[in-house]
């Protein structure tokens, strides 16, 4: 749902810009898969795909105020100045060398602000930093308009060497690595770590990445170099599931990945994912038990959402008909025929959650227990009286 409420806030910004009388120009995952129906509310350039270069062009065409032809920017939308019609230049190349680019500009940014909510929200404050671009991997499910299957990293000495820039400019606590996939290559990781530590530039860090790359040298890496938490799309316990999600993941690299976090001391936190095409209540039943075996430090649950552009999209498109995006449905709200009502995955999601946290209490009280039993009493109750009749099955891709 954030796609679409960003979308509708991005409109509300364009229009004040055209009242100002300055270009309004727009890049992001939402915007390069939807250009037209930003072009129609005022945007003037969309700017699809990797932004730098592209921006950089741009800017210096408007400036210019030179009446060049367009279609020599590649990497953008706009409109045809005499028909209206939507006009998509040459696509851009990714960036492979992300060294070549200067360091954010966080000279230009004003942190005390965010230093002050971070604190007043969390106790602590937090910065962020992105290593890598992309992801290869090639989870059915998930959408990649910007990079696609291309995965750029920054060398392991820039990264370093920008955490200590950081670290005397701003004194933060903590850092989140915005990467959709940290620690993708154990030599580049093993190289961090050693860097960091010879630069003293070591600051608390979280990130995300796959169960199946957290092996015992990569965690000892990680722990080095001063990461705190790991957050891990598990998404099932089901093995019939994460093939036919063609996650490229076996449950058992899961519990391992679990293991070799908890002896170096860093938070495992899973990202889980329900309701996918196919999946029933032993398939379920397989993901909460996995949840009790390996005991994760937290836990994101969502339903299986179908992104434009993707397999699992076209799969399940028919039946999007009154649902095309994601500010039609809740949170938790099945847009295609799941094997259950909303309801029970609701009662799902907050049964589990709240069986996380009651683990985390020091000797949970009676009266937690008993929640927690009429929790798991609902969701059984539901799965047994909201079954869909004719639920989309599961299906696996050649």
């Amino acid at each position: 749902m954030c796609l679409t409420r960003n979308r509708e806030l991005a409109f509300s910004m364009a229009r004040i810009g055209k009242e100002e009388g300055v270009p309004v120009l727009v890049n992001s995952s939402d915007a390069t898969d939807h250009a037209g129906e930003y072009l129609a509310r005022g945007v003037d350039f969309v700017v699809i795909g990797e932004v730098e270069v592209t921006l950089l062009e741009l800017a210096f065409h408007l400036l210019s105020g030179s009446p060049s032809d367009m279609r020599e920017i590649h990497g953008i939308a706009y409109r045809d100045s005499h028909t209206g019609a939507v006009r998509f230049t040459q696509p851009r190349d990714l960036l492979r060398d992300l060294d070549c680019l200067p360091p954010p500009a966080w000279d230009l940014i004003d942190v005390e602000p965010y230093r002050g909510a971070w604190r007043q929200a969390h106790g602590y404050f937090s910065l962020n930093m992105v290593s890598s671009r992309g992801c290869p991997y090639h989870c059915n499910w998930c959408a990649k308009p910007i990079y696609g299957q291309g995965y750029h990293f920054c060398s392991p000495e820039r990264v370093a060497r920008e955490m200590l820039r950081m670290k005397a400019a701003f004194h933060p606590d903590h850092v989140w690595f915005a990467d959709d996939i940290f620690a993708l290559s154990a030599p580049w990781t093993q190289q961090f770590a050693d860097t960091v530590r010879e630069l003293g530039a070591q600051i608390p860090f979280k990130m995300q990445s796959r169960c199946d790359l957290m092996t015992r040298a990569t965690v000892g890496a990680l722990e080095r170099a001063g990461c705190v938490e790991v957050w891990m799309g598990a998404e099932s316990g089901s093995q019939r599931i994460l093939d036919a999600m063609e996650k490229g993941v076996q449950v058992e690299q899961i519990y391992q990945a679990r293991e070799n976090l908890r002896r170096h001391g860093i938070r495992a936190c899973f990202f889980l994912q329900f309701g996918y095409p196919g999946e029933n209540w032993e398939d379920i039943r397989e993901t909460i038990q996995m949840v009790r075996e390996t005991a994760p430090d937290d836990i994101g649950v969502s339903v299986s959402y179908p992104l434009p552009g993707t397999k699992f999209h076209q799969r399940v498109a028919a039946q999007l008909e009154e649902k095309r995006n994601w500010s039609d449905s809740d949170d938790l709200a099945m847009m295609f025929r799941g094997s259950y009502t909303n309801h029970f995955y609701q009662a799902l999601h907050d049964a589990l959650h709240l069986e996380v946290e009651i683990r985390k209490e020091n000797g949970a009280s009676a009266q937690s227990r008993e929640r927690l039993r009429d929790a798991w009493s609902c969701v059984e109750k539901l799965e047994k009286s909201s079954a869909n009749p004719n639920p989309t099955a599961l299906w696996t891709f050649s």
